[in-house]
């Protein structure tokens, strides 16, 4: 209960908060974020991130294979292979059509 207690306190003073900022902070702070996601050095940095974040879960792939064997169900291979295919391929979308990067 007490729980549940914070969590509407918190929520009602951030609604509160948040109308009293008004629109006007709103578009401030979209406008900031905006122009902080187009920055050179962080759309690299994300990137890079991005990068690296494959290749460790390529890694682990290969060790979490190496571990348990036969005893993935032959769907869930499957979808790893075509994955695998689809990106060695250069076709670098995601089932949302959106890019990794």
């Amino acid at each position: 209960m007490r729980y549940k207690l914070t969590f509407v306190v918190g929520l009602t003073l951030g609604y509160v908060l948040g109308t009293r900022a008004g629109r006007e902070r709103y578009e401030q702070l979209k406008k900031s974020a905006r122009q902080v996601a187009q920055n050179p050095a962080v759309r690299n940095t994300a990137e890079t991130a991005a990068q690296q974040g494959r290749q460790f879960a390529g890694k682990a792939y290969h060790v979490v294979s190496d571990k348990v064997g036969d005893r993935v169900p032959e769907s869930v291979t499957q979808r790893v292979r075509s994955l695998r295919d689809r990106n060695a391929n250069g076709t670098a979308e995601d089932d949302w059509g959106t890019s990794p990067t």
